[in-house]
């Protein structure tokens, strides 16, 4: 299995861009403006794109890439996998005529080039020997993280998050995970703007990792572009005997 991260950023400047992660080549976690990043041909290749939640950093990218690929895509559309709420967002607040067309109608119902289907948490979808596994977690809208495992291997994304149990307790359920992705958006100063965007900070990541079994390589997403630097380093200060990584738009992992 092989992760392309596309962009992993809180937000947007020159070489960051919002998240999404590729999967092998035909699966997207996320759809921010990191899928920029791909080529049409790559582009092409994605078939399945899993949302972690409504917010634009990590869904603008669907109806832009329903319209560069709409004439590959009739008769054979990207499926949006999402939660039932999420979807909801989507079709009235994007998908409806007035922000974007609506292109699970079109060019009609029956070749749409997109197609939203609902997922619930606790649940699993089987792609192509791929487990990929709904999980709650705690953010200003309804938000999942994703835990992904294919022969023996996982590793799993945090979605926007903050102070939760659920995450950390679905991924003790499992043997193993060896790889985690987990945001910390602001630094410790603006401990306060994360508490009211439902977004950890290096101390409250502090105090929710521990709750892990795994000694997994956990790698630091959505940064506020600016505040890498501090941010990470208040991460090492604060988890020293844990194995952290500053993710960045490019890095690629195999599994």
């Amino acid at each position: 299995m092989k992760i392309r991260v596309l962009g992993c950023s809180g937000g947007i400047a020159k070489g960051v861009a919002t998240t999404s992660f590729l999967i092998d080549d035909d699966i997207l976690i996320d759809a921010g403006t990191g899928v920029g990043n791909l080529s049409i041909s790559e582009m092409r290749r994605i078939k399945h794109i899993f949302i972690t939640h409504s917010h634009l950093d990590h869904t603008c990218s669907i109806a832009l890439l329903a319209d560069t690929l709409f004439d590959h895509l009739v008769g054979q559309p990207i499926t949006v996998h999402a939660e039932r709420s999420t979807i909801k967002v989507l079709k009235e607040h994007v998908l409806n005529w007035a922000i974007w067309p609506d292109f699970t109608v079109l060019p009609n119902k029956s070749k749409a080039v997109l197609k939203l289907k609902a997922m619930s948490t606790k649940t699993k979808r089987e792609l192509e020997g791929r487990c990929i596994e709904m999980i709650t977690v705690n953010h200003s809208v309804p938000g999942v993280a994703y835990r992904v495992e294919s022969q023996g291997k996982s590793f799993a994304f945090s979605g926007d998050t903050s102070t939760n149990d659920t995450l950390w307790s679905a991924l003790n359920k499992h043997d193993n995970l060896d790889l985690l992705f987990v945001e910390a958006a602001f630094a410790n100063k603006d401990a306060e703007i994360a508490r009211l965007a439902f977004h950890y900070c290096p101390q409250t990541l502090a105090e929710d990792l521990p709750k892990l079994k795994h000694r997994a390589k956990v790698c630091i997403s959505h940064l506020m572009p600016g505040e890498e630097k501090l941010i990470m380093k208040e991460c090492n200060k604060a988890l020293p005997d844990w194995n952290l990584y500053q993710l960045k738009s490019g890095d690629r992992f195999k599994l």
